[in-house]
């Protein structure tokens, strides 16, 4: 019944072009359960034909057929039936082809939507959110657990609704055919799977919390040792993240291959009982009446039901198992689908938040959360436009919480955010952060050009080339991008390896400037450059507009030298305002 309620969660967060396309399918299944059942009933005529004619010939049902293709004798209906039963066969098969086909592609479409939309609603979260997550759990859910939600929920759900629609269908015409033995094949098969699914329940929800937890813990284990790769090389701690990874990727194989062996083992016992149910029905049935020739088009038509009916079963079943030893995984895939979005996600861009005067902190205290120490509290400050204004403190005074409210990324539990008498809030949040570029400690680039990771975020169609160039002067790089044989086409390589310290921070600066906002921000941004190349850069910010703010988180004081004030974050979250002179 749980399982149940999940599943319906998972279909209301689907699109309504997605619930039209699977009650569609459900339609392709009822077509196929019918020509199933078309199939097993033309077994009897057909092997009745061939047995004995004269009773398929005077047979009231059979004369509509007879008279439309002028048959005169008996012998002639073995070509006719012969050809129309390979006809009901191959339109069967082709059917059953193109459920299958159907099915799979819904399937997998569908885990894309669900991929997506998790990626989506993540992506749009607040930074606090990201702040308090693992990546290595969203990274796997988005890579493995989707996959196993396909593989494990949605496919086998679709299996098991087709099935259960076969079963009916092939059973109500066994029914036709011969109650006693039909109820007799269907209760044998139902308890032996009953016995088993009762056996094996808990062995699956164990093995279903293993591959949820060792999913995440094996893409973790993979992050630390390869993100981290010059420490792991330098410390020599490879066996430590090999034992690690050995120890998440072993469980997780084992419930893997446990849940497969349960879903499939089942089969082979099923297989020899219903041999032995057909062969025990056939030796009652030989001391009827009319003897063994009367009752084979009977046996030959639950032959073929039964050999039309076990690997449904065991279909359904193996749904079942698949369902069952994913659900831990389709838990965590639900919890990131309840993520709320943003009310701005479907409206328009929003126009940059006007920006002429000034930026207020008004008794603007923050803490990540009610039992966590205040880290910012009645903090006013007024910062000018047009004004270069420092930040300094000790180590975890507050410096980038500070800055990270005045973004806009971190909303104050009290107090507000003012800007040119508008308060910031949700509402205009998205304009504000839209004069704001901000160049962190830790640049991350991608694995993409130098032109393409200054305008970060764009198409390639879409980046205008003089103004990367123009950028690229300003943060003192062009001279060495444009000394390179592929120049402002030069890979930089994963998270920038092919680059230095000094040169990712300032393709961090060039791509700050290319997006030509009027609040420029620089956290600890030029802690890998040399004094001149500081020197040449804070130069070029001179040159810049004198309407452009420049707030600077810096240890190194000299990097101050030049700022209008320097809001110094002391003990007990004491705030001083200074002057270069006064530090």
């Amino acid at each position: 019944m749980q399982d149940f309620k999940l599943i319906i969660k998972l279909w209301h967060c689907l699109s309504k072009r997605r619930q039209k396309q699977f009650w569609l399918l459900l339609i392709l299944m009822i077509i196929a359960s019918l020509f199933e059942v078309i199939s097993v009933g033309m077994v009897l005529p057909f092997i009745g034909v061939l047995a004995s004619p004269e009773q398929i010939y005077y047979h009231p049902l059979a004369q509509t057929f007879i008279n439309f293709l002028q048959i005169t004798d008996s012998s002639q209906l073995a070509l006719p039936i012969t050809i129309f039963f390979i006809f009901i066969i191959l339109l069967t098969g082709l059917i059953r082809l193109i459920l299958l086909y159907s099915l799979t592609r819904l399937s997998f479409a569908t885990g894309a939507d669900i991929s997506i939309d998790i990626y989506r609603r993540n992506l749009y979260q607040e930074y606090s959110y990201h702040v308090s997550q693992n990546s290595s759990e969203l990274i796997n859910s988005i890579i493995t657990k989707i996959n196993i939600v396909i593989n494990g929920i949605i496919n086998p759900v679709l299996l098991l609704i087709s099935s259960i629609i076969i079963i009916i269908g092939i059973m109500s015409v066994l029914f036709i055919i011969n109650i006693f033995t039909s109820v007799t094949m269907f209760l044998c098969f139902g308890l032996l799977y009953l016995v088993v699914i009762t056996y094996t329940r808990k062995r699956l929800k164990i093995n279903s919390k293993h591959i949820a937890d060792q999913s995440t813990l094996m893409v973790k284990s993979l992050q630390e040792g390869l993100g981290g790769i010059r420490d792991v090389l330098i410390d020599g701690s490879q066996q430590f993240y090999c034992q690690l990874y050995r120890k998440s990727d072993l469980l997780l194989r084992k419930a893997s291959a446990d849940n497969i062996f349960i879903s499939s083992s089942p089969r082979f016992v099923v297989e020899a009982v219903g041999m032995i149910v057909i062969a025990l029905l056939a030796y009652i049935l030989m001391y009827q009446q009319n003897g063994i020739i009367s009752v084979i088009p009977t046996l030959g038509a639950l032959a073929l039901g039964a050999q039309r009916l076990l690997p449904v079963i065991q279909q359904s079943y193996a749904s079942y198992t698949h369902i069952k030893g994913s659900r831990s995984s389709f838990q965590d895939i639900l919890k990131l689908l309840d993520r709320h979005l943003p009310d701005y996600i479907n409206q328009p861009k929003p126009k940059p938040l006007s920006f002429r005067k000034e930026i207020k902190l008004k008794n603007l205290s923050f803490r990540f959360n009610k039992k966590s120490p205040w880290i910012l509290k009645n903090v006013n400050l007024k910062l000018t436009k047009g004004e270069r204004i420092g930040f300094i403190g000790a180590t975890g005074a507050g410096k980038s919480t500070l800055i990270d409210v005045i973004m806009g990324l971190l909303s104050p539990e009290e107090g507000e955010l003012i800007v040119d008498n508008h308060p910031i809030s949700k509402i205009n949040i998205r304009s504000w952060q839209m004069r704001i570029s901000h160049v962190p400690q830790n640049i991350y680039l991608s694995d993409s050009s130098i032109e393409e990771n200054i305008a970060f975020g764009l198409a390639k169609d879409e980046i205008n080339s003089k103004q990367v160039k123009k950028v690229a002067r300003q943060a003192q790089i062009s001279e060495l991008i444009e000394s390179w044989e592929d120049g402002y086409n030069t890979f930089v390589g994963e998270r920038g390896v092919k680059l230095s310290g000094g040169q990712r921070q300032r393709l961090g600066i060039a791509r700050a400037l290319y997006k030509e906002a009027d609040v420029l921000i620089f956290d600890e941004a030029t802690s890998a450059l040399d004094n001149e190349t500081e020197k040449a850069i804070m130069a070029s910010l001179d040159n810049l507009s004198g309407e452009i703010t420049v707030l600077i988180i810096a240890h190194r004081l000299t990097t101050l030298k030049d700022c209008d004030q320097i809001i110094k974050i002391g003990k007990n979250n004491k705030i001083h305002i200074l002057k270069y002179e006064e530090i």
